[in-house]
Order: C-alpha cells, then sequence, then structure tokens
C-alpha cells in the first residue's frame, strides 16, 4: 500500500474548487445523521468471506437498515504482502458515479435550469455536439444510454481489442480533458440512431458533466461534491486529483479477461479518463449513506425521483422480448425477496456493486480488488464465475436477510443475468 494518508473531505478537489469552497464555507448543508454500527452478523460475514473464497483477492462490504450499519472485509488487500483487506478501505467506485451525476442533473431539472427531453445541445457549449446530434440526442438519452453516441474507452485505449493492456500501462498518468473523452466518442462508431436503444457509452455521462458545467457555472466535480456528495452527509466520497487512493486501500488487480497472469496492478492510475462517467472514490459505508439519502428523498424532489425509474429494455432476445432495464443512473435487480435499484462499476481492478430498496430502507454495497476476471466465450459472453455467484448472494444476504427466502437457482441465475448485461455493454470500463 502507498503511505498516503486518510483523505479528509474535499481535499481531492482542484485549486480553483478548493478556493471556490473556501468562499463557500459560510453555507450551511442540512445534517444527515450518520448510522449507528449494527450488530454482529455472522451471516454476513459468511456471504462476504465467499467472494475472495470464490477467487477475488479480498472484498469489504456495508449492510445498512434501521438496525444500524454493518461493515465488513475479508481476504487481502495485497496479494503481495497479504496484509487483510479493511472495511473501511477507499475504493474506485467507476460507474456508481452516474448514480451521483444523474441526481445533480434531475436537480438542475427541479431548478428549471434543464429540460430532460429538450436537446443536449441547448445545455452545452457551442458545438460540442455535431450538427447531425444537437437536435436529435436529448438529456434523457444521455442519462439512460439511449444517445446512440460511441463509448470513447476503446478509443482511449485501442490495445483493448485485442485483449492487451500495453495501452493500460502507456497511458497510466496520462491526463486526459473531458472535452478529449467526448472527442474520442464521437470518432467511435456509432452504436445507434438517437433514441432508438440501449448501449452503454461512458460518453454519456462525460457529456453530462460538460453540461452541468455550462449550466451552474462551475465544474462538475465541485457542483457534485457541495450539492450530492455534501448534501448527503458524506465525509469519504471525492474526485481524486491524484493517480494514488489514501489509506486504508486495497491493491488493484485485473487479469483481463484471463490474459495477465499474474493479472496487472492498476492501484496507481490518473483517472481523468474516467471523468464524470466514472472517477469518484468512495466507501461502502458513504455509498450506502447516499442511497438512503437518495431514495429517501433527501436529495431529489418526487418528481425528479421517479424520473429515475423510467427504465428502456438493455436488449432484446432472439424472440424479440426486452430482457434488462435501465432507467437515468440506475438498474433493478431481483433478489429473493424484493427487486433493488443502483449501479455496478468496472474500473482497472476495483469492482463496486451499490443497491437499494426503492423505499430507501434497507441498502448493501460491496467492492473487492479484481476486475475483468471472467473469461470471453465464443460469442462474446462473459463465461459464468464463482465471484458472481458470490457477490449475487452476498447482495441476498445483507438486503433480504438471513431469515428471508431463499435465493433459489433460477433467482440466482437471472441476477447474474442482470449483471451480465449491465457490463457486457461496455467498453471494458
Amino acid at each position: 500500500m502507498t503511505a498516503s494518508s486518510r483523505r479528509p473531505k474535499r481535499a481531492a478537489w482542484t485549486a480553483g474548487a478548493a478556493s471556490a469552497a473556501l468562499c463557500l464555507g459560510a453555507l450551511t448543508v442540512p445534517a444527515i445523521a450518520q448510522a449507528e454500527p449494527a450488530p454482529a452478523s455472522p451471516a454476513l460475514d459468511g456471504a462476504l468471506a465467499a467472494i475472495p473464497a470464490a477467487g477475488a483477492p479480498g472484498a469489504y462490504g456495508a449492510a445498512l437498515d434501521d438496525s444500524g450499519q454493518w461493515t465488513g472485509a475479508a481476504g487481502v488487500a495485497d496479494l503481495t504482502d497479504e496484509a487483510p483487506a479493511e472495511a473501511d478501505s477507499y475504493h474506485r467506485i467507476a460507474s456508481v458515479t452516474k448514480t451521483f451525476v444523474s441526481v445533480a442533473v434531475l436537480q438542475q431539472v427541479a431548478e428549471g435550469t434543464v429540460e430532460l427531453d429538450a436537446p443536449a445541445a441547448d445545455h452545452l457549449p457551442a458545438g460540442t455536439l455535431p450538427e447531425a446530434l444537437a437536435d436529435t440526442v436529448t438529456v434523457r438519452m444521455l442519462l439512460n444510454h439511449t444517445s446512440g453516441i460511441g463509448d470513447y474507452v476503446s478509443v482511449a485505449f485501442p490495445s483493448l481489442r485485442q485483449l492487451s493492456p500495453e495501452s493500460l500501462e502507456e497511458h497510466r498518468y496520462r491526463e486526459l480533458a473531458p472535452e478529449e473523452l467526448v472527442e474520442m466518442g464521437l470518432s467511435a462508431p456509432a452504436t445507434g440512431t438517437p433514441g432508438q436503444r440501449y448501449s452503454y457509452s461512458n460518453t454519456n455521462y462525460v457529456l453530462a458533466g460538460l453540461l452541468l458545467r455550462e449550466v451552474t457555472g462551475v465544474s462538475a466535480e465541485e457542483y457534485i461534491t457541495e450539492h450530492v456528495i455534501e448534501a448527503a452527509g458524506l465525509t469519504d466520497t471525492f474526485f481524486p486529483d491524484s493517480p494514488e487512493l489514501p489509506t486504508p486501500h486495497a491493491r488493484l488487480y485485473d487479469p483481463l479477461h484471463g490474459t495477465q497472469d499474474p493479472p496487472g496492478d492498476y492501484t496507481e492510475y490518473d483517472m481523468s479518463w474516467a471523468s464524470t462517467a466514472g472517477a469518484l472514490v468512495s466507501t461502502m459505508t458513504d455509498l450506502n449513506l447516499f442511497q438512503q439519502a437518495l431514495f429517501g428523498g433527501d436529495l431529489l424532489a418526487e418528481e425528479q425521483l421517479a424520473e429515475m425509474f423510467e427504465t428502456v429494455p438493455m436488449g432484446h432476445d432472439a424472440n424479440g422480448q426486452p430482457y434488462g432495464a435501465y432507467g437515468l443512473g440506475l438498474y433493478p435487480i431481483t433478489l429473493s425477496c424484493d427487486t433493488f435499484w443502483g449501479h455496478d462499476g468496472v474500473a482497472w481492478g476495483a469492482s463496486t456493486l451499490a443497491f437499494s430498496s426503492e423505499d430507501g430502507s434497507q441498502q448493501a454495497a460491496v467492492g473487492y480488488n479484481l476486475t475483468h476476471y471472467q473469461t470471453i466465450a465464443s460469442d462474446g459472453s462473459l463465461n459464468p464465475h464463482p465471484a458472481d455467484a458470490a457477490v449475487v448472494r452476498y447482495l441476498d444476504a445483507a438486503l433480504c436477510g438471513p431469515d428471508g427466502p431463499a435465493l433459489s437457482r433460477e433467482m440466482l441465475r437471472e441476477a447474474q443475468q442482470t449483471l451480465e448485461n449491465a457490463r457486457l455493454n461496455r467498453s471494458l470500463g
């Protein structure tokens, strides 16, 4: 692990954002109580330990309900010295960032500065989108991935197309501006016409970040920090300004679908490549508190919160039947007792899942330090991996409880398929 110390709230802002924070110091943010520790749970301890037992080096999780917040860790943070994983580890939450960004955009919808179904170009710097897209791509299409705009990740990291880590290493410390990422995404093949179908693209959420900057007059990172992160009472969530993670953290490993043995170590990485599509660092306890605040109605008005649950199909099967669903920075997963809403994230060695009941009464989050561990089948699908089943079982134990209905084999398969559908649309990002 690095020797960096635990990072205080907001320390990761740019110098300009930090100066703005000092100017805003007199403002008060509504206090949201931190959860009390929950009683010990051998069942959750066992469910979490099953993730490293299934192949991940380590895992750290948290579960929140009216009894308090349970936290735990299992396995190792470092494959070299076998230091144990820690429950309060800082972790790159990758695409879980998208939920934060969607909330920020919807806050602006509530303010009347943004219209969901108006052209996104109306709220973007002039010339950001080409003329062919300027009148047809709406703000909603950015948030539900139906814009048809390609994903910049395969352009930024071209060697990934051959499952080679070469460009990952070459660009470990490269700094990219969001405008560059958008340019890359627009140069990638379009995935359809605007509104035609869902196709996951990180470019959409970088554009959403530029939109926030345009309508608020401050960077998206600064706006989200004040109006989402701080408003939810989070103290360990931030946009990084350095390739290093604060301590405690696990080392982050990626075997790139079986092509790297031993797996590559991507603990130190410049996350400007992820921008507002996936750069946030957080802890599992903070993620639960965020979702509790969100689904409890503390961050959005009822009308805007309801918009997050309006979904489009992730795809259609050979018979034309829809499968999967994606809302505005959220998607549902059905477990043994109910359907829960949230997002997953995958960023070079850091896997994250964070889900909540729709009424905000229960949350669960889990992070583990391994990504792209599934091998790829001849048809391009991901071969089932024991770690995926273990993660679903952990979520079920955390959200449905040891006394809830049993997670049937069919439910397990369907939940795993939901996660595979969410991940398969991505360019390894």
